[in-house]
Order: structure tokens, then sequence, then C-alpha cells
């Protein structure tokens, strides 16, 4: 088995020893989340995201301005038999025809979700049956408005609000993410950093029993120890070096996860600060609730969705209103007929004379909708959206109790991390003396390899608990730092 696990380990490193192009990267955490942001794949897509949001909500605002459309036909041109049909029975007729035609619409949505329209087109039809020209040039002036949007569902305003609602949510998302990610990179940055300072503390183990190994040999060779001491030494060594064959493969597999995450490629070299000194950090509780419940995302979402819940129940509301539609236009129409052989221009100053002179057109209406029987299915419908919007307004209520909840426990978390931190590291110390005293004791003989082996083991966990605590500690503040939107560490919010 250990065989096989230095092969293993052999493989990987001529695997490494033959990369191509590739580059090495010096980073510490903040130079780790920088690069995360940039290319991490989920950030990618979510400012994709964002870009959307934002797009839709310029096109929500651009639906308030003056559009201006062209309509064109040049030429269009039929040639087909056509049906008449009257009291004296059905005929059918050949047609050819070509048309020439143009209209400009000018078109200005109101905020009441009308719009006053303006067009005007010229349109010239050549008949070449009857060898015929027909010129028409009209212009219109209307107006179109549902009058339920005066007291009803206004459309266009809400279609508005729902992009601006879609957009700010879009952002808090991508910030709430984005704090995410720098979590997630923490929490892979110092998982790192902690195989590495296993693989140290297995290197250091395993030089202190290649010590111990000789000591022993030399003390069997002089007959002081017994020959089952001498082969335990040998086969705690050997566990030693095994430790450390491991140690250096979980941080192979721990270097490739952190290069996956942060969008680095995976034959470049990773190499991290190996610091781990640390900042105290004293954090007031009611301070850290206050900064969830003024900065978390989810707070914010929650009232989004209930702002679009309104909208919901205002539009199923208005569809068991009486609706209806105000229409009224001018419009000017000037036609004339002439030869085909007739100069065009000719025929376009009879058609414009004809516009003057001929009295202008206009019409109003109003059509409404009257809703009488339906059995109660809109109110069924209605009731429906107002559950929705009750519900939100619970999930609303639940989510800031376990905000306040979650904060609450992360800076007990924190602050009983920081004490266990501090105990450990003056563990780490007496662990360090204590077994340089036995390791000369066993080198003078006063003392048996088992007592050693402990005395080691008692360092080894000293190490890693240290390591263990100081992590969780980071981790608790990388933690904290994206529940409340503020960096404890600096002192100042997270921009």
């Amino acid at each position: 088995m250990r065989t096989i696990k230095i092969s293993f380990l052999i493989f990987l490193l001529a695997m490494l020893s033959f990369r191509g192009n590739c580059e090495t990267h010096q980073l510490d955490l903040a130079e780790s989340i920088a690069i995360a942001k940039m290319k991490s794949f989920d950030m990618l897509s979510l400012k994709q995201d964002l870009k959307i949001a934002e797009y839709n909500l310029k096109s929500a605002t651009s639906r308030f301005k003056t559009h201006v459309d062209l309509d064109l036909d040049v030429p269009n041109y039929t040639e087909t038999v056509r049906q008449y049909e009257d009291s004296a029975g059905i005929t059918f007729y050949p047609v050819r025809q070509s048309l020439l035609r143009s209209e400009l619409t000018i078109n200005q949505p109101l905020p009441t979700d009308g719009n006053i329209y303006i067009s005007s087109g010229l349109s010239s039809t050549d008949d070449y049956n009857d060898s015929k020209r027909w010129l028409r040039m009209n212009t219109r002036l209307g107006l179109t408005q549902p009058i339920d949007a005066l007291y009803g569902y206004n459309r266009i305003k809400s279609e508005f609000k729902r992009a601006e609602l879609a957009y700010e949510q879009s952002q808090k998302r991508l910030k709430r993410e984005e704090l995410n990610l720098v979590y997630y990179v923490s929490n892979s940055f110092y998982r790192l950093l902690q195989v590495q300072k296993r693989e140290e503390i297995a290197l250091m183990n395993l030089e202190r029993q290649k010590d111990a190994f000789q000591i022993a040999k030399n003390k069997f060779d002089a007959g002081l120890i017994r020959e089952v001491d001498a082969l335990q030494m040998e086969v705690d060594l050997a566990e030693a070096q095994n430790n450390y064959d491991m140690a250096v493969i979980d941080r192979f597999s721990a270097e490739n996860e952190f290069k996956e995450l942060i969008g680095v490629g995976l034959s470049d070299t990773v190499v991290i600060s190996s610091d781990i000194d640390y900042q105290l950090v004293d954090v007031d509780e009611d301070m850290a609730v206050e900064l969830a419940l003024q900065n978390r995302t989810e707070i914010r979402e929650q009232e989004i969705s209930i702002e679009l819940n309104q909208l919901n129940l205002k539009r199923q509301k208005s569809e068991g209103m009486i609706t209806g539609n105000l229409n009224a236009y001018y419009e000017k129409i000037g036609v004339h007929d002439s030869p085909m052989s007739n100069e065009i221009g000719d025929s376009f100053n009879k058609s414009f004379n004809d516009f003057q002179e001929r009295p202008g057109n206009f019409g109003v209406g109003i059509s409404i909708n009257i809703p009488i029987i339906d059995w109660g299915e809109n109110k069924a419908l209605v009731q429906a959206a107002e559950a929705r919007l009750k519900q939100n307004q619970y999930r609303m209520q639940e989510t800031t109790r376990a905000i306040e909840t979650e904060v609450k426990n992360l800076v007990a978390g924190l602050n009983s991390s920081l004490k266990r931190l501090q105990l450990l590291e003056k563990n780490v110390e007496v662990a360090e003396k204590s077994f340089e005293i036995t390791r000369m004791r066993y080198s003078d003989g006063d003392i048996d390899s088992q007592d050693l082996a402990l005395e080691r083991e008692r360092l080894n966990n000293a190490y890693i608990s240290h390591l263990s605590s100081y992590i969780q500690y980071e981790l608790n503040l990388a933690d904290l730092m994206r529940k409340t939107f503020y960096d404890f560490k600096k002192d100042e919010p997270v921009l």
C-alpha cells in the first residue's frame, strides 16, 4: 500500500515537472478573492444576469419615449383573379395592380397607458387592366386611452416598476453572491493553508522521528535498549513517512480545488501566503445585528417580492372592473385618379389639391365592457393573490428573525473561537518546550520510546489544534462580513 502511494506521488511530481506554458501565482487572500471576482464562472454568469436586467430596464424606460415608424411598399405587384358577389350572382374578374406606398407614424405613449399618434401616408396604385393610376394621401391625428388605466391597472407604469425591481433584485443577488464568493474563496484558501501547514507539521514530525530513530539505533548498537524498542522506532519512522506522503497528496488535491474555484489554469502554480498572524477583532453583537438588518439583501428581496405581489394583486382586481377604451381621431384625405400615361407629378398635385379642399374626417367613441356574472372566478383569483401577498409578508418576518438569530450565534462563535485560539497559542509554546525536555531525557536514557512517542503526538496535536482554531477564527470573520456587509477587520462597510 505504501509503495502504491509513493508511486502515485512520484507520478504527480513527474506530471508537474513536465508542464508546458504555465504561470506562477504568488497569492495572499485578498489577491485570490480579486482573481475569483474576475474569473469565477459563477460571477461571470451573475454579471450577465445583471446586464439582462439592465437592458430590460432600459427597454421599459424607452416605452415612455416617442416612437417613429416608417412602413413602405416598394413596390407591391399583384396579378390574380378575385371574386365579387352581389344579388346578380358571383363574378370573377382579373386584377393586375402595382402598389407604391409609404406611411410615417409618430407615436407618443402617455403615462396614463394611452397614446397620441400622428400618421401621414402617400400611396400610388397602378391598375393595368383599366390603365389608371390612383393616388391617395392622408394624415391622421389620433388618441387612444384605456379608461380602466385611470382607476385600475396602469400597464406601462407597472411594467416599468417590474423592470426597476428586477434590476435592483439582480444587483442585490450579485452583491450577495459576491460576498458568498469571498467566503468560499476564504474557505478554500484556508483549507489549502491548512493542508500546507499539515504537510509542514508532517515533515517536522518525520525529521524528529528520523532523529529519534538514529538515537534508538545508536543505543541499540551499544546494548542500552532492547531490540523491540529499536524496532518500534523503525515502525514509527515508517508511519511518519507515510503520513508525510499522504499530506503531500492532500496538498495537491486542495491546490486543484482552489485553482478551479478562483478560475486559474489547473496547470498553473499557486503559492499562497503561509502567514498565520491574526488580528484581534472585538465585535459588538447589537451593532452586528443592526448592520445585518440594514444591509442583508434577503430582506430587500423579500420587500421586492411583496411589491411584485401588490402589483399582481392590483392587476388581478382590474380583471373584474369595468374596462373600456376611448378613441378619437381627425383625418384629412386627398385622392385622384388619372390615366397611367399622365406624369406622376401632375397626379400628386391634383391629389394634394383634393387633400386641401376635401372636408376632414373625424371620429370619437368609447367602448365599455362590464363584467356581470363570472360565478366568482375573478374573486377567487384575487383572494389567491392576497394569500400570496400575506405569505410573503410572513416570510419577511421569518427572514428578519432568522437573520438576527444567525448573526447573534455567529458573533458568539467568533468570540469563542478567539478565546480558544489564544489559549491554544500558549498550548503550542508549552508543548514545544515539553517535547524538547522529553527528547533530551530520551537521549539521556531516562525514558523509553513510548514516552517520546506520546510527547511527539501531543506536540503534533497542539500544532494541528492551533491551526484549526486559527482557520475557524478567520472563517468566522469572513462569514460575519458576508452576513452583515461590514468588514470588522478594517472597521468599514463593504462597498
